[in-house]
């Protein structure tokens, strides 16, 4: 199958156990994540070759990142190591009407003061078939809009499709900011990846008589924002991913598939959130290993919101899911009755 390529940061994960609040815990969950690792691990474990690239600390804490990384297959050969530290996010996992909140200690991390000079591309892309990246990438600054355009430009060179997810992250970045970057970036993406606020939030596209707030959603308007991305950007594919949230605990959960001028809809799921951080990248993932294995476009877009939606049942960042048991679930088995 198809060697995969991912480029980004990945960090520490601090998190209270269950439903604590940061301001109540004493003690504090460790696991590692990023939204490029998120996606590398979900494809190491469909069975996918997957490497993941960043710039990690050479200390103890950038080997347990290694190690991490090793223990799901994902290859870490093209990991380059220097800097001082390892960026660090800390989770308040919401419930009921209560948000989830996200802090982010990750200022002057490594991959953050990464050089141009610490990848070497020719190297990295040798016998890829697919890169991924995500807007969080660039917005860490620095050189990093620079070394993912260099990426992207030596992916092209190569003939490697390239999917981005935009990922719009507002404690990085300005809208203003994110849209010359990202407008920048996307005439190299063969497959965009978004949400109805990155679309807004990045280039001012909005879906008509949609109302985020109050979760509403119009199915044309979607399809109106697909295909303003794909003719404004020439992308061979759209994806957009359709949140209905009915509270922090109850989702409902699908996704779309612009593919040509045609509209793909998966099944809505209602979903029970036991963790909803790596969602969308479980959504990228799913999205990617199906297209990778030649599957159409609905049976893709169905294997993309069937793998997310099974990644909100599991605690932490990683899909940590299998390709039967995706499948299982697109073809309908939704009951969660006990498997013996």
């Amino acid at each position: 199958m198809s060697r995969v390529v991912t480029f980004g940061e990945i960090m520490m994960r601090l998190n209270p156990p269950g439903y604590l609040r940061l301001l109540q815990t004493p003690i504090f969950e460790i696991s590692f994540a990023g939204g490029e690792a998120n996606v590398a691990v979900s494809l190491a474990n469909f069975g996918l070759d997957v490497s993941f690239v960043t710039k990690l600390p050479e200390n103890d804490l950038g080997r347990c990142v290694i190690n991490e990384l090793r223990r799901y297959g994902v290859d870490v050969q093209d990991i380059a190591f220097g800097g001082d530290r390892l960026g660090i996010y800390f989770v308040e996992k919401g419930a009921s009407q209560r948000s989830s909140k996200v802090i982010y200690d990750r200022a002057h991390s490594s991959i953050a003061e990464a050089d141009a000079s610490d990848f070497d591309w020719d190297q990295i892309f040798d016998g890829a078939a697919w890169f991924h990246f995500t807007g969080i990438t660039p917005a860490l600054g620095n050189q990093l809009p620079l070394i993912c355009e260099e990426a992207c430009k030596e992916a092209r060179n190569r003939g490697i499709t390239i999917s981005c997810d935009l990922n719009y992250r507002k404690k990085l970045w300005s809208r203003e900011d994110a849209g010359k970057v990202m407008g920048r970036l996307m005439p190299y993406v063969d497959l965009c990846i978004a949400n109805e606020e990155d679309a807004s939030d990045v280039f001012g596209i909005v879906p008509r008589n949609t109302d985020l707030v109050n979760g509403k959603l119009d199915r044309d308007g979607y399809i109106d924002v697909a295909g303003k991305i794909y003719d404004r950007f020439g992308c061979k594919k759209v994806a957009v991913t359709l949140r209905s949230s009915i509270s922090a605990s109850v989702n409902k959960w699908s996704g779309m598939l612009y593919d040509d001028g045609s509209a793909y809809f998966a099944p809505e799921y209602t979903m029970q959130i036991v963790d909803r951080v790596g969602g969308g990248d479980s959504f990228a993932a799913g999205l990617i290993y199906s297209l990778c294995s030649g599957y159409d476009p609905q049976k893709a877009i169905d294997f993309a919101v069937a793998s997310s939606c099974l990644k909100h049942s599991i605690e932490h960042d990683f899909n940590l899911v299998t390709v039967s048991e995706v499948e299982s679930l697109a073809s309908g088995n939704a009951s969660g009755r006990v498997l013996r």
